[in-house]
């Protein structure tokens, strides 16, 4: 190839690099749900045992987690059996990038193991070791949402079922 030719596909890289449009994310967090590390947990006390959730995001402004001197709540999990909010989780801060502060990627996060809840026909609810032994499995899902630091709330996500050995 001649030194045009290396010239020209040096311009054209170049200007292709130059033109590419920043995202044009919402400034509101957008979270779509991936995937569970697996389906199964054994109930515990202890928290022993546990699972991982990714889902991935987007944030048009990029203003998404809280500097660690800051520990403001970011991710929120509930759980579907009796809509208890779990301890929320705070998400790393995302230093801003300049003028298109948009950004995605994904986020896992661990949770731990949870107990085992039965409602007896009577309307009482018995937990963990409480549960009769008659009882092998609780299915149950997790309700997921993020916050950032402008207090945008991205859309709710919900996980596929979880089953729990309650014995």
């Amino acid at each position: 190839m001649k030194k045009t030719g290396y010239l020209f596909v040096m311009i054209f890289a170049l200007g292709v690099a130059f033109c590419v449009q920043p995202p044009d994310y919402p400034d509101t967090p957008e979270i779509k749900y991936i995937g569970i590390s697996k389906n199964v947990m054994q109930q515990g006390d202890g928290y022993t045992d546990s699972l991982f959730v990714t889902f991935s995001f987007t944030d048009g402004n990029g203003d998404l987690g809280f500097p660690e001197s800051d520990p403001t709540a970011s991710v929120f999990i509930r759980d579907s059996r009796d809509s208890f909010p779990k301890p929320p989780l705070q998400l790393p801060y995302v230093e801003p990038q300049g003028t298109g502060n948009g950004i995605s990627g994904e986020i896992t996060v661990k949770l731990p193991t949870t107990c085992c809840i039965y409602t007896s026909p009577e309307g009482i609810k018995f937990a963990c070791n409480d549960v009769p032994v008659s009882i092998q499995y609780d299915s149950f899902f997790y309700f997921i949402k993020i916050r950032d630091r402008s207090g945008n709330e991205s859309n709710e996500i919900k996980t596929e079922i979880i089953r729990l050995r309650c014995q």
